[in-house]
């Protein structure tokens, strides 16, 4: 077989979570192989097809199959749809995005008369913090995956160990870019009082750590002029942050969802991740495009994207060691400089959406090849 040729007959993308980084990639991957005369198809809770912009994705369907992020009662109902939707012959590929999207397509596909189609599923996200019924059901995921899919692919190495501990056949790396967009400039101003703004985006949710980055902002009152955090996005947490930066005495901004954190990444003296896990995370991406000192954690997929010298890298959860990071890089100049030059050096070396798709059918081919 001719695996730079090769298209398959047809790929059918599952997801269940569509927030964060996962709706887009997946939406990237359809419109991409749509793009290539792919067909494609994306099969999911109908919320997700008001995520994903469904509507305006010419030569993508849509059918909806509701189920949620935990076991319900209607997940019996969600596997037998899957099972009449999926079974479109040998040459198709069914793509699953999420350990609980890919559990029920392998389910779904077990047992099916004459060859099924490949089954490629892609794990986004860590396990649960500590053990307690939601570590147990994700272990018992993770086994279902590793076991029915053809192929698993992982966002960060730590999740590719685990993956081939339970068990999976093979294993590879998903390729997730940031979209490609120009910089352009902000759609409004955020109040700075002309102070160094250290700028956070991301969904305001317990796994971001922006807890643990009001602590560290905490630790910055000695600072003169005194900087402006500004901590992008929405989420569960966006009350409870708001009045634990009130509590703290931090000078914080919450401006809520932006579309053009590109461009407000391009004036921040210092981007911050302060996440306790994280794969390869889109506005890390965009930050090192954008060619802003980065200080982030260690953690996940991070240290792959920025090399040992694209940003500061700190423990996950330590307060301390994040507000000294931030710290230094403000009052350092020649630190900072070496930063942005070492971002724009890494952003350079990041993958396109066309290089995430290519990558994508290739991993399709590969499987297509090995059941052969």
């Amino acid at each position: 077989m001719n695996r730079g040729s090769w298209k398959p007959g047809r790929v059918a993308f599952v997801v269940g979570t569509t927030a964060g980084g996962t709706g887009a990639h997946v939406r990237m991957l359809a419109t991409g192989m749509a793009r290539r005369g792919v067909p494609v198809s994306v099969l999911g809770p109908a919320s997700a097809a008001t995520v994903l912009g469904i509507g305006s994705l010419p030569g993508v369907a849509f059918t909806p199959v509701e189920f949620g992020d935990r076991p319900r009662p209607g997940d019996l109902a969600a596997v037998l749809r899957l099972r009449r939707a999926l079974h479109s012959g040998p040459d198709g590929v069914v793509h699953a995005h999420g350990l609980r999207a890919g559990a029920l397509t392998v389910l779904a596909l077990a047992g099916t008369r004459g060859r099924r189609p490949a089954i490629v599923v892609t794990v986004h996200n860590a396990p649960p913090d500590g053990g307690g019924v939601a570590a147990w059901i994700y272990r018992g995921l993770e086994r279902v995956v590793a076991r029915g899919a053809d192929l698993v692919l992982s966002v960060s190495p730590d999740l590719e160990r685990r993956m081939r501990a339970a068990g999976a056949r093979r294993v590879g790396r998903a390729v997730v870019p940031a979209p490609d967009a120009p910089v352009g400039e902000p759609e409004s101003a955020v109040p700075a009082d002309g102070a160094p703004v250290v700028l956070a985006a991301g969904r305001l949710a317990p796994q971001k750590g922006f807890g643990v980055l009001l602590d560290a902002a905490a630790r910055w009152g000695d600072l003169e002029p005194q900087p402006r955090l500004v901590i992008t996005g929405d989420g569960p947490l966006a009350a409870e942050l708001k009045a634990r930066a009130a509590s703290l005495g931090v000078r914080a901004e919450f401006p809520g969802r932006r579309d053009d954190v590109p461009a407000l990444l391009a004036r921040a003296a210092v981007f911050v991740l302060p996440s306790l896990w994280e794969g390869q995370p889109l506005v890390l991406q965009e930050a090192l495009r954008a060619g802003v000192p980065v200080v982030a954690t260690h953690t996940g997929g991070v240290p792959g994207l920025t090399g040992d010298d694209g940003a500061v890298l700190v423990p996950p959860g330590d307060a301390a060691r994040l507000a000294e990071a931030v710290r230094h890089v403000l009052r350092d100049p020649a630190l900072a400089k070496r930063l942005r030059a070492a971002a724009r050096e890494r952003a350079a070396a990041l993958p396109s959406e066309d290089d995430a798709v290519a990558a994508a059918l290739a991993s399709y081919a590969e499987v297509a090849g090995g059941r052969a």
